[in-house]
């Protein structure tokens, strides 16, 4: 079973690589991924009503296989965030609710416009996850990661890229921060390959996930990346985990 741990979604948006709910099945045919947890690709600072909604739409569609994930930007105001929430969880049924602080501009730990939002995430007793990555490391970086983990040791927290998102990463911290804090779970995507790595090896293959960033990235090929990387540096049940078993796990995802 291999669960695509970090997919984004969208309608086609024109001058973007963003794809339809049809395309991503086309590519988890051709790339043996059985399942997808499944977040909006929005353009900065945008309405995003519109764009949760295709999500729910398409993992009714294709139930089972696309896994609805809820997106929050606490630009779009503080009340319609919570009511974002709300919405993704109780009527969507989502899997959990994503911040990004480097697409939407903010701190994800900051106290008036970030965590209000998060406190609403935990009341759901849903994931929590956050892209964490060196292309805006200020706003995501894991320390801010681990603060949130310590005030809300009860919820499980996906670190989205683990400290990659660009040429360098700080994949170091995150996985310092992941050491410390056992509710954190990392999510190798858009990251360098001997990070990945370091991970497996410092935290063991039961707290990182297998994760494509499509359309960042081909399916199909990050497939074929993990299975190279992990022969050899798992055994056959530690290969299971990081390609699927882990977030399912995390998430309650039915096998």
């Amino acid at each position: 079973m291999i669960i695509d741990a970090d997919v984004h979604l969208s309608p086609k948006l024109e001058g973007s690589n963003s794809i339809t709910a049809e395309e991503l099945i086309e590519m988890m045919d051709k790339s043996g991924v059985d399942k997808a947890v499944t977040w909006l690709q929005p353009p900065y600072m945008r309405e995003i009503d519109a764009l949760n909604r295709y999500i729910y739409e398409a993992a009714k569609k294709y139930h089972g296989r696309i896994l609805g994930f809820g997106w929050a930007d606490p630009h779009l105001g503080l009340e319609k965030s919570k009511d974002t929430v709300k919405r993704c969880i109780y009527e969507y049924g989502f899997y959990g609710v994503k911040l990004n602080g480097a697409q939407n501009n903010f701190f994800i730990d900051d106290p008036v416009i970030s965590m209000p939002i998060i406190e609403e995430i935990a009341k759901t007793g849903k994931a929590l996850a956050f892209h964490v990555g060196a292309d805006d490391y200020e706003r995501t970086h894991p320390f801010r990661v681990g603060k949130i983990a310590k005030m809300y040791p009860e919820i499980d927290i996906l670190m989205v890229h683990m400290g990659g998102a660009a040429f360098n990463d700080i994949s170091n911290a995150a996985i310092e921060i992941a050491k410390e804090y056992k509710n954190i779970t990392l999510i190798g995507s858009a990251i360098r390959t001997w990070s990945i790595i370091r991970a497996i090896r410092e935290l063991g293959a039961e707290r990182i996930c297998f994760g494509s960033d499509t359309p960042f990235e081909l399916m199909h090929v990050e497939v074929a990346r993990y299975n190279a990387i992990l022969d050899g540096e798992v055994d056959e049940q530690g290969k299971k985990d990081i390609m699927g078993g882990n977030i399912a796990r995390v998430l309650g995802i039915s096998l």
